[in-house]
């Protein structure tokens, strides 16, 4: 178990005030597209006039309340709100459609749902969520809500954040009640303390978040105060976050992401947490780290690669991030040339790689800035202060496999959540309790070894292992080897596909890098020889990497190189049989890729197309 000083015994709200006296002053929230900046006293009070709202309409503790924005001071009052109020705050993907908002707000029995005219979505024009309210409600002229379609929804809040200025002015309906005004009648609240219908306590159920999705149905996962709070804390301290540091934070805040290693690490350290955009923007975060001199940048691995995009392409300059220090990457490991050029370009000398999920608050292992780098580049460090870890046989629990062999991690602490709302047969699937000491263990469903230091290496999912002819193939493997090939390849993702002969083989889906050119016989659609002409074009680029076309030299990137790359690395029976150009993937909210969405992918292709077209 990680050592570490005494775990918070305090709630939410009780620890907030503390931050609040120590700091007030301090900035906590700052939201560029907005261009607004709250102290931890305006955090205070604004929360403290909306809890009083909330209350006036009937939220009391335990009531379900469902928030669907992005990311942006709104969001920030309202979390703080609700959980003063005792109720539970469940973030909503705003990209969500009619069919996934109900079915959420159904399966939870949620009573209020405060959302944005519109949603704000990554490199796509905003979508107006005025229709989505009549599909849920009907008829917002009515005076009260009575939803066929969410009998158990008492009262919409709807916040107008709308980025057309004929839009500025409040947006209501008789059976909606406008965020602003809500906020504005309560004003001479803003001090008063909010007393919940019943007394709070740290074990409560205050957050119950949607696991990503990646493999299956999004289950919900129910964390409590004692676990997000001393979760965040723990991410805080292992960063070195001061009072003084502003931490860009680009991930969505309906994720843990963005919510607990956003929130709770700057609010338990009295640090601030910039939002760049309402959704993800590499301009915006680029930006925002000129601007505001931030310190320190969160981040999956496609956005770290769309910011180095945008600055290779000189519509950034590269200038203005001497302030950045350190950060987490999360999501998926941190492949060494990125990891290179995130040093390089963005002084991110002292990025730490954190593994988590949404069951465990969400981070249970995390690097420090100061490991070696050879520790962040084959690790997710080691777990963080009273969190237990081992590995275990896959299917085998009960059997702990010994230092430096792969199996499945489990881990344990106050960290793992309570439950699966409503869904106990899938809650008994992943936690398993000790029966000699009690200790609950959460199975992460995550192939890892771990090494005499207590040094975490994920090798891949369990679910996503590829198995070929009865070999076990690590898709990260493959994905590590391809992705070194340098500027010509911007992402990869492996897969396995169904194969008559080995029941499964490698697929590779390829995002190629900016201004590289697929090869000529090589491009979507084409056959893989389709002429003799091209085939001798093919060879000189496979030999060369480069092609005069115009008397300009253009870099390109073909299958075969690919494939040859794998083969001279790694070994043979790692090659992909199926490459496949792409220009992007399907992706979680958090922005994790939905391998199983690529597997599907490719079998479709494969199967319209025939197995020799592609």
């Amino acid at each position: 178990m990680g050592a570490g000083p005494p775990l918070l015994q305090q709630t939410i709200p009780s620890h907030f005030d503390s931050i609040v006296s120590q700091h007030g002053s301090n900035i906590a929230v700052i939201s560029r597209s907005q261009a607004t900046k709250l102290t931890y006293r305006e955090l205070d009070e604004r929360s403290n006039a909306l809890a009083h709202g909330l209350q006036a309409l009937g939220v009391r503790k335990g009531d379900r309340v469902a928030v669907s924005l992005g990311n942006g001071w709104e969001f920030a009052v309202a979390t703080y709100a609700v959980w003063k109020l005792g109720g539970v705050l469940v973030p909503l993907n705003p990209a969500f459609n009619t069919k996934q908002v109900v079915s959420a707000l159904n399966h939870l029995q949620a009573a209020y749902l405060m959302i944005g005219t519109e949603t704000h979505l990554p490199f796509k024009p905003p979508r107006e969520n005025i229709t989505l309210l009549e599909d849920i409600i009907g008829n917002l002229n009515q005076k009260e809500i009575q939803s066929e379609a969410v009998p158990s929804l008492r009262n919409v809040i709807l916040v107008n954040n709308s980025e057309d200025e004929r839009s500025k002015q409040e947006i209501s309906f008789p059976c909606t009640t406008p965020f602003n005004t809500l906020l504005n009648s309560f004003s001479n609240s803003r001090t008063q303390p909010v007393i919940p219908s019943s007394p709070l306590h740290k074990d409560d159920i205050i957050n119950i978040q949607f696991t990503s999705g990646t493999t299956s149905t999004p289950k919900a996962a129910c964390l409590t105060h004692h676990s997000i709070l001393n979760n965040g804390h723990s991410i805080g301290a292992r960063m070195g976050l001061l009072p003084t540091d502003i931490v860009c934070c680009p991930p969505p805040l309906f994720h843990c992401f963005g919510c607990i290693l956003g929130y709770m690490a700057t609010a338990t350290h009295g640090s601030t947490i910039l939002f760049p955009s309402p959704a993800f923007s590499p301009t915006a975060t680029l930006l925002s780290i000129q601007e505001f001199h931030a310190t320190a940048l969160y981040g999956v691995a496609t956005m770290f690669i769309a910011e180095l995009d945008l600055l290779q392409s000189g519509l950034v300059q590269n200038t203005g991030f001497s302030h950045l220090r350190t950060g987490i990457a999360a999501g998926s490991s941190v492949p060494k040339a990125l990891m290179e050029k995130l040093h390089q370009e963005l002084n991110l000398t002292g990025l730490t790689i954190c593994y988590g999920m949404t069951e465990t608050s969400p981070v249970s292992c995390m690097t420090t800035p100061d490991d070696p780098m050879a520790k962040r580049l084959d690790s997710v460090g080691r777990v963080l202060p009273h969190v237990s870890a081992k590995i275990v046989a896959p299917g085998a629990p009960e059997r702990i496999l010994p230092v430096g062999e792969k199996g499945e991690l489990a881990v344990a602490g106050y960290l793992v959540m309570k439950h699966y709302y409503d869904d106990p047969v899938r809650t008994e699937e992943v936690l398993i309790r000790d029966e000699e000491d009690g200790k609950v263990w959460m199975l992460t469903g995550d192939e890892a070894c771990m090494d005499e230091e207590g040094y975490v290496k994920i090798t891949g999912r369990i679910k996503d292992l590829i198995i070929r002819g009865g070999e076990n193939i690590h898709p990260l493997e493959v994905e590590n080897c391809i992705f070194g090939m340098g500027r010509r390849v911007s992402e990869v993702s492996v897969v396995g596909i169904s194969d008559e002969r080995y029941g499964e083989v490698v697929a590779a889906f390829v995002v190629p890098g900016r201004g590289v050119t697929v090869g000529l016989d090589d491009r979507e659609g084409a056959a893989a020889s389709s002429s003799a002409s091209s085939t001798s074009v093919e060879s000189q680029i496979d030999k060369d990497s480069a092609l005069s076309i115009g008397g300009e030299e253009v870099t390109v990137l073909t299958k075969q190189q690919i494939k040859d790359h794998v083969r001279n690395t790694l070994s043979a029976h790692l090659v992909p049989k199926y490459v496949f150009w792409v220009g992007e993937y399907p992706k979680t909210a958090s922005g994790k890729i939905q391998k199983f969405r690529l597997r599907e992918m490719g079998e479709e292709w494969l199967g319209l197309r025939g197995r020799g077209g592609k």
